[in-house]
């Protein structure tokens, strides 16, 4: 997009010469002459699009040079396109894609060794990198979530913390699933490999499950399934086995107290930055995510994985309508396919529950330009850069490739976030436009702006502001930036959601399937 983006003044940005439509970069009343030769005869608010030529009645509606829709009725230059003359339809009610399994899969210039960049992280004993050294408390089941906050509570309060400035906090992962599931079914699956995920993430220096005793996800058949064994970094226990609420909150805060010193043992040292897993992520879109932040987030994990490592990509409805430039990037037809192979789950599980792919875009995305999937789908496949696509995984799955991968999750953004976690993620990075309010524990999370006026309003959460790339900073220059302040935060820099105390409550495992 960087190589086609025109600017022909400060009002109007054309994407890609084939298109028919060019954005607002300020409110554009009626009557304004633009440089594109039109006059505007129907207020375009900033971040949304309007007509550079007549489009005729099912004639498709370019943006980055790619189909985001098609026209409802005729179009006239200059005239506001949205909801109301857009529709994800064409004349014969479809859209067709060539997928070209593996066509543009390119290898990446690859870093040497000897000169790939650095970060500060804990080395783990089975050899993985945390960026973070938390302790955190997992919960089997709904039932066993207050005696989990109850423990930390004590913890905190205590102070004892203040003697372990290497530990970074004690976190309660609380949630509402964990019984009434079909024991053989997609969502047990699920909910197992996350649980799993987030006690193996490397952020965690230490971890206590606990449970209710009865739940159906019963905490020793996990263990059994994943090989685990209690160690001094890692507890279970149930308030039925060990006799009640109380019994159970003084047995968590007694262990607690014993793993600290053990994960304070783990200290910062340096490392590659091969071993980050960048998750990747974008909420709150807005018109300008697909221009600025989410290509400029896109260059950033270009330069991740030409230091060796991993930048996972994620929310598949929101790559629905772009898994064409995907496929083309897959390292094999098999890939590719099991990329397709998702987004058909998604329109058979969509149909099932009587709705449709293009129930995402949320209203706050079409207040901020943003019209369809296909739209919206365009913009926040920028994030994942142009390196091959090595391999696609289902939610909550260990992520065991490196360079550019994809997961399989919603576009609901702290669900998605737990899958990726739960796959190894040990940093991500957010765009959003219209101001999402996100955290993430034990992972950092970025905020990246994607529209200077944001920025300002809401700069106590924002830690890039992304929005002077319409005002001449390239996004290869903003990628760059980007990049630098993933190794700081890797490094123990706190982002804005840290320092506001994110990421207690964003723990919000996918649950899928009946509540027997």
């Amino acid at each position: 997009m960087s190589e086609t983006m025109t600017r022909p003044d400060t009002r109007t940005l054309v994407l890609n010469p084939t298109d028919n439509i060019a954005v607002a970069l300020a409110n554009l009343e009626v009557g304004i002459e633009t440089r594109e030769g039109v006059t505007i005869v129907k207020r375009v608010p900033r971040g949304h699009k309007f007509a550079t030529r007549p489009i005729g009645a099912g004639e498709a509606i370019l943006k980055f040079g790619q189909i985001i829709g098609f026209a409802k009725d005729r179009i006239a230059p200059g005239e506001w396109v949205h909801e109301h003359n857009c529709g994800m339809g064409g004349a014969d009610g479809s859209l067709k894609h060539d997928y070209a399994f593996a066509e543009a899969a390119t290898p990446p210039d690859m870093i040497p060794l000897d000169q790939r960049a650095t970060f500060q992280g804990f080395r783990r004993a089975n050899g993985r990198v945390g960026t973070r050294n938390y302790v955190g408390i997992l919960t089997s089941v709904n039932c066993s979530a207050t005696v989990a906050k109850f423990m930390a509570e004590a913890i905190n309060r205590s102070g004892i913390l203040d003697d372990y400035p290497s530990i970074d906090g004690v976190i309660p992962f609380v949630h509402g699933t964990g019984c009434a599931m079909d024991l053989q079914g997609e969502g047990y699956q699920i909910f197992r490999r996350t649980q799993w995920g987030y006690t193996a993430n490397p952020n965690l220096g230490a971890a206590l499950l606990v449970g209710l005793g009865c739940e159906a996800f019963q905490i020793d058949k996990m263990k059994e399934s994943y090989g685990l064994q209690e160690t001094d970094t890692f507890q279970t226990m149930t308030i039925q086995e060990i006799g009640g609420t109380q019994k159970m909150i003084d047995w968590g805060v007694e262990r607690i107290k014993e793993m600290l010193p053990v994960a304070a043992r783990a200290q910062r040292e340096t490392v590659d930055a091969s071993e980050l897993m960048l998750a990747l992520q974008c909420g709150g879109s807005d018109g300008y995510s697909g221009i600025t932040a989410n290509p400029a987030l896109g260059v950033a994990a270009d330069i991740l994985v030409r230091n060796g490592g991993t930048a996972i990509l994620s929310e598949t409805p929101e790559i629905y309508g772009a898994e064409h430039l995907l496929t083309r990037r897959a390292v094999s037809r098999d890939v590719g396919e099991k990329l397709l192979e998702r987004i058909k789950w998604w329109e058979d599980y969509t149909g099932r529950n009587r709705g449709e792919m293009n129930n995402n875009p949320s209203p706050g995305n079409k207040l901020g330009g943003l019209t369809t999937i296909l739209e919206k789908s365009l913009g926040a496949a920028a994030k994942g850069g142009t390196t091959p696509l090595t391999a696609v995984y289902e939610y909550a799955e260990p992520v065991t490739e490196k360079g550019f991968v994809f997961m399989d999750t919603p576009g609901f953004d702290p669900v998605s976030a737990t899958g990726q976690v739960a796959g190894g993620a040990n940093i991500l990075a957010f765009t959003t436009g219209r101001g999402s309010a996100y955290g993430c524990k034990p992972t950092p999370s970025i905020k990246l702006a994607t529209n200077s006026e944001m920025y300002a309003r809401m700069g106590d959460d924002m830690d890039i502001n992304c929005g002077d790339i319409v005002e001449g900073v390239s996004i290869e220059e903003k990628g760059r930036q980007i990049f630098d302040l993933l190794l700081r935060v890797a490094s123990g820099e706190k982002t804005k959601s840290e320092q506001l105390g994110y990421g207690d409550n964003e723990f919000v495992p996918w649950q899928v399937g009946a509540v027997m």
